[in-house]
């Protein structure tokens, strides 16, 4: 199995998730005690969050960049980016690494056309529902992809103000599933959790339509990745 190389820390919460994940199927699939050789980078997520609001993902661009080649230098030969919205700067991030990349949205996009969706919902931060990068890559996959027209603050400040402050609040889950019904009388058949802190909140056992939690899929991507 080769090494799995993790840019985590966008946020913590989330990275704790992937690293779980990551040796949980690992384990299912090799048996025994085995688990995930795994080096994880955990940045500060403050700068970076900062960079967000600044809007300059070209330095976003260059810090992961340079986490990516440390991690290869370290001897990753698969490298994931845990979160959605900094997969903006991918191609920074890929550009003249020698490491295979695997893109969050490219296990999102095949879950959901295996199980025969067309139109789906796509929540997460305002960069990941509002800027093309995410949309246009699953529909270049096929899929219809909706976000919400209204609440997008609201939504969008849940993740950043509470969730990856660890904080979970019934309220806020409460504004996620009237986001995800909304979706739904538009004609989503699914919902793609986009962000990957959102399945803190939900999950099938209270979302009206289908979830797609992108983070459990992109781990076990990475995990089919180094086992290949």
């Amino acid at each position: 199995m080769r090494t799995i190389g993790l840019i985590g820390g966008m946020s913590w919460e989330s990275t704790a998730h992937y690293y779980r994940v990551l040796n949980q199927e690992t384990a299912r699939r090799l048996g025994g005690l085995h688990s995930a050789p795994v080096i994880v980078h955990s940045l500060d997520f403050a700068p970076i969050e900062a960079m967000q609001r600044a809007g300059d993902w070209d330095g976003a661009g260059r810090e992961l960049a340079r986490s990516a080649q440390g991690l290869v230098a370290a001897g990753a030969e698969i490298i994931g980016l845990a979160t959605n919205t900094m997969h903006i700067v991918a191609d920074t991030i890929t550009a003249g690494l020698d490491a295979r990349f695997v893109h969050i949205a490219d296990p999102t996009a095949d879950a959901l056309l295996a199980d025969g969706f067309e139109t789906v919902g796509l929540l997460g931060t305002r960069f990941t529902m509002e800027m093309g990068f995410y949309r246009e890559r699953l529909e270049a996959r096929g899929l219809s992809v909706l976000i919400p027209e209204i609440d997008r603050t609201n939504l969008n400040g849940i993740i950043y103000e509470e969730l990856c402050r660890g904080i979970v609040r019934d309220e806020s889950r409460r504004t996620y599933v009237t986001a995800i019904e909304r979706l739904a009388a538009r004609g989503a058949e699914a919902v793609i959790l986009g962000c990957t802190e959102i399945a803190m909140l939900i999950d099938d056992s209270v979302s009206p339509l289908p979830v797609y939690d992108t983070t459990d899929l992109h781990a076990k991507a990475l995990v089919t990745a180094a086992l290949a």
